[in-house]
């Protein structure tokens, strides 16, 4: 037989034999394609690569030990090429945990920073020590280390659940804020278990798909401090030590040499349930900052190689954290690609949504590339090729590519303009009516279905940047002095109102207002072409109290309080139908075939259906979704009637045959009631009154007889 190389890490190890003894252990050259490690019969593999070093050592280290009790460098015959690999026999994978030294040029002008006093986590890395409990500060004085994990979970028939874009519905969620608080009871507050416990929550509520904030190791004491005695951490985790290794502060338990478990429990979970799970992901920078920040990993491996910098050796500054990953660089690329093929085939991974991903698309110097060969390679590799991948199309260097992001027909986008467009339609602004109508049918002006398909916009109003949906409509101005920023920090333009008083407030009229409002955007979002996305808790109105920047508040601010479901009973029940609804109404989701009247699959309307909408200071948009349903064989035909004014006004609907007419699902200006189920769904005559400030859902069907 003829092995490739890839086959090198699944050779049996019973004929290689030691060939030199280091440091007391007994080694041989190992696999050099195989980057990280890897366990094999009678000991483990140790492989880097770096390109400007001199010399490597391996570090043994007992768990928790100050000191390594081994030091093994590698011997120059250990090395091919840029890469070092030594297979080290003996070793028992739950008594050590290990790191790295190397030595080289120190010429910081040319970005070289090798030191070799500086303890190094490996860049591949599957696990990260002293991190496994939240809140408590690693001491990085003697650096990061890592363990090695074993590879054996049983995912047994598992099948995942491969729901296309235009039957996805994103539900974006922070690991432990969604159930650290007391109000979840759940028995593991906080982590992946917990949310497992929350899995009959998320089948209740309708979503297809939950996608994590970070869940790649970040330290949360990073800049930790006290501020009015309030703790303010790194709680979103958008500082990533280690793109290999999960947040073990997330498990419930410690899974030494097992890490990942718990995780992969959830993930497996999920899929059972028919629910995909996506990663929000962070490729841009790490947490090593610039000049000033610490050395974690890739400063002391290759620092001129894994970021951006200037022709003088600083930090170009892309992501506002510090650095920025030079990602087109070929073993950065790798390294990316390695990544993302491991999440999909370890954990099962649906999906990924890149944070500032038009960094992806920048060369080495920083300047925007037209065909960025690491955008392109994820197009098209064919582990990732059934994975979702979404782009958050912008970055903090002030490259903006909503619209226009490199795709290759492959690469979904967050739409930011879905967001800033209907946030201002909603509310009531003027000259929005053009621009609303192309966000709700799908945003073919930034997305030609000819070029980029009918599913290249996510739609959002609200994720877990800026305002959540009950703040949107209950602050004028944000409010994140807790931040400890004198409230500068987080955006300014978040086009939201306070419907009359600035924050919280008894008023009934208000209250009544401000609900009317976010059913009024849950209506819309979820009857919008595209992929809708919208942040964990605005189902039942939870808030931040204003703050649009809660990034670093480990408490209440953030965590969900599961006992608004049963106050705001009335916003919870009416999410749930809205994704029930659009579940049950293809038309809205795609294009279908003609039906029995005739109309296009899609098109908008003013208060007069058909006629051209020509008063662009006009506040009423409708939009109707036809078509013929092959699955059910049913017709399928929505109206879809918005007014953002504060006035009300009488609108006409379309003509149909005789025998079939239009009936009210959903009425949010209806006080008495918003929502009727299918078989309640009143008869609506040619002309009905539009409430102030409401949106009304009209469905054909067929008249009694």
């Amino acid at each position: 037989m003829i092995l490739t190389c890839s086959d090198l890490t699944l050779v049996p190890s019973s004929h290689l034999k030691p060939l030199d003894v280091i440091s007391g252990f007994q080694v041989r050259p190992g696999f050099f394609l195989s980057p990280g490690t890897t366990v094999i019969p009678g000991g483990v593999n140790f492989t880097i690569q770096s390109q400007a070093a001199t010399s490597c050592e391996l570090l043994l280290y007992h768990r928790e030990a100050e000191e390594p009790f081994a030091v093994l460098k590698f011997p120059e015959t250990y090395r091919i090429g840029f890469v070092y690999s030594m297979i080290v026999f003996g070793l028992d994978i739950e008594e050590f945990e290990y790191a790295y030294r190397l030595d080289g040029p120190y010429e910081p002008e040319k970005g070289l920073c090798f030191d070799k006093t500086r303890i190094l986590l490996d860049p591949y890395a599957k696990a990260v020590t002293g991190q496994s409990r939240w809140g408590c500060k690693n001491d990085q004085k003697h650096g990061y280390r890592a363990r090695v994990v074993r590879s054996n979970f049983d995912w047994g028939d598992h099948k995942q659940p491969m729901i296309s874009m235009s039957d996805t519905i994103i539900y974006e969620l922070h690991v432990r804020g969604f159930t650290k608080d007391p109000s979840s009871g759940v028995t593991h507050p906080g982590t992946f278990a917990g949310l497992i416990e929350k899995i009959p929550y998320l089948l209740e509520l309708g979503v297809t798909t939950i996608e994590l904030m970070p869940v790649f190791e970040f330290d949360e004491m990073r800049d930790c401090r006290l501020l009015d005695e309030n703790q303010l951490l790194d709680y979103w985790g958008y500082n990533p030590v280690s793109f290999f290794a999960p947040n073990t502060s997330y498990a419930s338990t410690s899974e030494y040499n097992r890490e990942g478990t718990e995780l992969k429990q959830l993930i497996r979970a999920c899929h059972a349930n028919g629910i995909e799970v996506i990663f929000d992901v962070v490729f841009n920078h790490t947490a090593e900052g610039d000049e000033r920040g610490p050395y974690i990993s890739f400063k002391g491996f290759d620092n001129q190689i894994y970021y951006m910098l200037t022709p003088d050796g600083h930090y170009y500054n892309f992501s506002g954290c510090g650095n920025t990953l030079n990602c087109n660089h070929p073993v950065v690329q790798n390294l990316i690609m390695n990544c993302l093929r491991y999440w999909v085939t370890e954990y099962r991974v649906d999906g990924f949504r890149f944070d500032l991903a038009s960094i992806l698309g920048r060369n080495e110097n920083g300047s925007p590339m037209n065909q960025p060969p690491l955008l392109q390679s994820l197009a098209f590799d064919s582990i990732l090729g059934n994975v979702k991948l979404i782009a958050e199309a912008w970055d903090a260097g002030g490259l903006y590519q909503v619209g226009s992001f490199p795709s290759w027909n492959r690469w979904a986008e967050w739409n930011g303009k879905y967001r800033d467009d209907m946030r201002r339609f909603l509310k009531g602004d003027t000259f929005m009516l053009h621009a609303a109508a192309q966000r709700i049918m799908g945003s073919p002006d930034l997305y030609p279905p000819e070029g980029r398909g009918s599913n290249a916009s996510v739609n959002f109003l609200t994720c877990h940047d800026g305002f959540c949906l009950n703040d949107l409509y209950s602050y004028n101005t944000k409010h994140n002095e807790g931040n400890g920023w004198s409230n500068a920090d987080g955006t300014n333009d978040n086009y939201s109102w306070n419907c009359g008083v600035e924050g919280e407030t008894d008023d009934p009229d208000v209250l009544s207002l401000r609900l009317r409002m976010m059913e009024n955007a849950f209506a819309v979002l979820l009857c919008s072409r595209g992929t809708p996305m919208f942040l964990s808790g605005d189902e039942f109105g939870d808030t931040r109290y204003g703050n649009n920047n809660p990034y670093c508040q480990d408490n209440p601010v953030s965590w969900l309080d599961w006992s608004l479901i049963e106050k705001n009973q009335n916003l919870f029940s009416f999410v749930k139908y809205m994704i029930a609804f659009r579940k049950r109404h293809p038309a809205i989701r795609t294009d279908l075939p003609a039906g029995r009247f005739s109309f296009p699959s899609m098109s908008f309307h003013g208060i007069h259906p058909w006629e051209p909408v020509s008063d662009l200071e006009s506040h009423v948009l409708c939009v109707l979704f036809s078509g013929f349903d092959k699955e059910q064989q049913i017709q399928d035909t929505i109206y879809l009637a918005i007014n953002t004014h504060w006035e009300p006004v009488t609108l006409f609907l379309p003509d149909l045959p005789f025998e079939w007419n239009w009936h009210i699902a959903v009425n949010t200006g209806d006080p008495s009631r918003t929502i009727f189920q299918d078989t309640e769904m009143p008869p609506a005559e040619h002309t009905v009154l539009l409430g102030e400030r409401s949106v009304i859902l009209f469905v054909v069907k067929k008249r009694s007889v």
